[in-house]
């Protein structure tokens, strides 16, 4: 990878790691050990509800976006169908260019509306990179990250539904060698998510109540070959696991209160450190990262439960968390706050979030805002945008004409 194409890939890891704390001395080089993956975008919430509650949705109600959270949801869905558009400049405070664009929706089908399909398209640009900014006159590359998705999703019971996800990705991060008159390549991948939803409606009191749990398995498939196959990568395949709470507060008042818990299924990457310095230790990393690359995606979902250097207690490190609530009233005017929780040996973002939105019978707009524990983290005064069309309210404005 030329050295002027490297770029993006800082920009990523920039995102993913808090390096002041490790220029103040809060964080030991030898611990700090993120789990690094290809496609990172993949895991960036595209939606601005989810953000706004700090990175949550595995078990709050469905809506026009939880094929990225949980798309078993969708069997439950109110409506019967939706889309929405979300956007997010990203990394705002580092460059101008950088942003998500998701555009995600279903559809129930079936007599009983217990069966839905649900399709998503989200497209990551890294912006403009020139190929030789110091000298000039270098090419200029657009890297860009974008996938495909389809899904299928049905009750198998009054309370239970199960949804799975087939998609494909594209990852073009302007791998080439100008002096071999090589061109930019761009990698392939496929992956398939599994997830189930449970909810019921137990009553406190004289109040009907709402409790859920989900769980999404996501990113399941084949690893991702840059450079012409040289420079192998997992997928970020996630768990997420996830409960969530409703209760009326009043009449048309209601309040969510929701936790997530995210382990990326990815092997850890061998790390020279954690050899001796000796020719037989050399040896032995070499041969650590043989394995590492050529390793399964699905022997690396099993040895990421058991292969971290720190033992259990680093493997508890791996696990991310959110927390966040949802007040609504009516359904037609939301508040929103979470806070989102990772280690600080395994990336060290810490941020909280807020959000509202507005819905009418046919559109509803949301928007999210993060602030960063870290004043000098990047991910900072991340803004998010969602407009969703409701089909039911669509169908509702029109025969009422």
């Amino acid at each position: 990878m030329k050295p002027s194409l490297r770029l993006p890939i800082i920009i990523l890891a920039i995102a993913a790691v808090s390096q002041q704390a490790l220029a103040d001395g809060n964080i030991k080089n030898d611990e700090f050990n993120p789990i690094t993956t290809g496609v990172t975008s993949l895991s960036i919430a595209p939606d601005a509800r989810g953000a706004s509650m700090g990175d949550l949705g595995a078990a709050t109600d469905p809506d026009a976006n939880s094929q990225f959270w949980n798309p078993s949801k969708y069997a439950f869905a109110y409506s019967q169908a939706a889309v929405s558009l979300s956007y997010t400049p990203w990394l705002r405070k580092l460059v101008n260019d950088i942003f998500l664009a998701n555009l995600a929706g279903y559809w129930k089908i079936g007599a009983n509306d217990n069966q839905a399909v649900s399709a998503s398209l989200r497209y990551f640009s890294l912006g403009e990179v020139n190929t030789n900014p110091v000298n000039g006159g270098g090419q200029s590359l657009n890297p860009y990250e974008m996938s495909f998705d389809i899904g299928y999703s049905r009750k198998l019971s009054e309370k239970f539904s199960m949804g799975v996800v087939f998609r494909y990705i594209y990852s073009d991060l302007g791998f080439s060698d100008s002096y071999a008159g090589d061109q930019s390549t761009g990698a392939s991948a496929f992956s398939a998510d599994i997830s189930g939803y449970y909810t019921t409606y137990p009553i406190i009191g004289r109040n009907e109540c709402q409790w859920s749990w989900g769980w999404d398995i996501s990113n399941i498939g084949s690893k991702v070959s840059y450079n012409n196959g040289e420079d192998p990568a997992f997928l970020p395949t996630n768990l997420r696991l996830g409960t969530a709470f409703t209760f009326p507060l009043a009449d048309y008042h209601n309040l969510t209160i929701g936790l997530d818990a995210n382990k990326l299924l990815v092997p850890a990457k061998p790390r020279e450190g954690d050899y001796e310095d000796t020719a037989e230790g050399q040896r032995q990393y070499l041969d650590a990262l043989e394995d590492w690359e050529n390793m399964s995606s699905f022997t690396g979902i099993f040895k990421s439960f058991s292969d971290a250097p720190g033992g259990f207690k680093e493997e508890l490190r791996e696990i991310s968390w959110s927390l966040g609530a949802e007040y609504s009233y009516n359904n037609q005017f939301f508040l929103r706050a979470g806070y989102f929780y990772e280690n600080e040996f395994k990336g060290n973002r810490k941020y909280f979030s807020l959000g509202a939105g507005f819905s009418l019978n046919v559109v509803r707009l949301d928007a999210s805002y993060m602030i960063a524990a870290a004043q000098t983290s990047p991910l900072d005064q991340t803004l998010r945008f969602s407009l969703t069309f409701d089909m039911d309210g669509l169908k509702d404005m029109f025969g009422r004409r």
